[in-house]
């Protein structure tokens, strides 16, 4: 549901009544993750994908028959489906979808309206809802901000007290990882007992990715990595090439020594450092402080006969095989890449590939799988 939070939002503002359909879980080829929403009206007016088209048909009749009734209901869609398949989700994969009804009199109204202001704003903040469990606590909402004391909430999910208490913790954990999950608990907030299932969404601020060195490859990669979702730096030392001219679509244009920068600005788990500079007096004390950090990627620019000279110097100046094996260099998948857009895209390919776990093979004749689950953090059942 927050990823059309800004139009929901709108929606909400202006007093619409409406039902929202999520995705709530996923098995096999399924074409969209966790989270993923469709929104409909009392108009008729419709926002937003839960298939990518698959099922999106059945999917809106929901959500009019959802605003009709005001029940909260969950539906399955699979390949073994005669129904389903009638409505075209050929894939393989088989949906869970919750359909929610937000009215202006409904309980859960103030709560969905916070949690879509909040990540309209680009603020962090996580909503749980209750997907499989008693019929009355079906769609239930609890909200956690990023900006207030961990256990504080806004909204219940109407059950036992524990159970907020439990359901605000996990939520906080997806939330500090920029998660969306789910999460399977009981109904007295204990690990036993009659089991719940909780949808968390989480919306953060987009994952930074920062391009040291401002060469005619990295205004390319800026372009492609605002394309992907991400806030966008590029750091150079030289003013002359570092302009904002030069680099249009960069949310930050910065003229610093990049180990300087990168040792003084902030970064997370979801944090790409593409080095473009390939140069030693930029690359090794950038690099050597880079891979020490607790980001998702590190890749740097250069043949393989620059990247053993850079491995040779980074390993005089005390870094360990252990965090050179983090580096990946040359950057990029092998796509025969040759000008800029095609470099970026590149690098892109592997920094998408490093995020999902993918082989980075083409898929024509492969017997892998074509999606690929990330990893799950304990006591999650899944996440996106």
């Amino acid at each position: 549901m927050l990823d059309i939070a800004e139009e929901l939002h709108r929606w909400v503002e202006q007093g619409r009544d409406f039902a929202v359909a999520t995705v709530v879980a996923i098995s096999g080829s399924a074409p969209r993750q966790p989270g993923a929403a469709l929104a409909v009206d009392r108009d008729g007016t419709a926002i937003g994908s839960v298939s990518g088209g698959c099922v999106e048909g059945a999917v809106y009749e929901l959500c009019q028959q959802a605003l009709e009734d005001g029940e909260t209901v969950v539906e399955r869609f699979g390949y073994s489906d005669e129904d389903a398949f009638a409505v075209g989700l050929t894939c393989g994969g088989v949906l869970d979808i919750l359909i929610t009804p937000v009215r202006a009199d409904g309980p859960a109204r103030p709560v969905f309206g916070a949690a879509l202001a909040a990540a309209a704003r680009g603020e962090a903040a996580a909503v749980a809802r209750i997907t499989a469990g008693p019929d009355e606590l079906l769609g239930r909402a609890l909200l956690v901000r990023g900006d207030v004391p961990a256990g504080a909430h806004e909204g219940g999910l109407g059950g036992h007290p524990e159970l907020d208490r439990t359901v605000a913790a996990e939520a906080r954990a997806l939330l500090d990882a920029g998660r969306t999950g789910t999460v399977e608990i009981g109904a007295d907030g204990s690990r036993c007992g009659r089991p719940l299932t909780v949808l968390v969404e989480s919306s953060v601020p987009p994952p930074r990715m920062i391009v040291f060195g401002a060469i005619d490859f990295a205004s390319a990669l800026v372009r492609v990595g605002k394309f992907l979702g991400y806030h966008v730096t590029v750091c150079d030392a030289r003013p002359v090439f570092a302009t904002r001219v030069r680099f249009p679509d960069a949310d930050e244009v910065v003229v610093r020594w990049p180990h300087e920068y990168l040792a003084d600005t902030e970064v997370d788990g979801r944090t790409v450092l593409c080095v473009l500079t390939h140069d030693a007096k930029f690359d090794v004390p950038l690099l050597r402080l880079a891979l020490r950090l607790p980001v998702a990627y590190v890749g740097a620019m250069g043949s393989r006969r620059t990247h053993l000279d850079r491995a040779a110097r980074l390993r005089e100046v005390g870094v360990t095989d252990l965090e050179l094996a983090r580096l990946r260099s040359p950057i990029g998948l092998d796509l025969g890449a040759r000008t800029p857009e095609e470099t970026a895209l590149s690098i892109a390919a592997e920094v998408v590939a490093n995020r999902r776990g993918g082989g980075g093979r083409s898929l024509t004749g492969a017997h892998t799988p074509i999606h690929h689950d990330a990893p799950v953090p304990r006591g999650i059942t899944s996440v996106a």
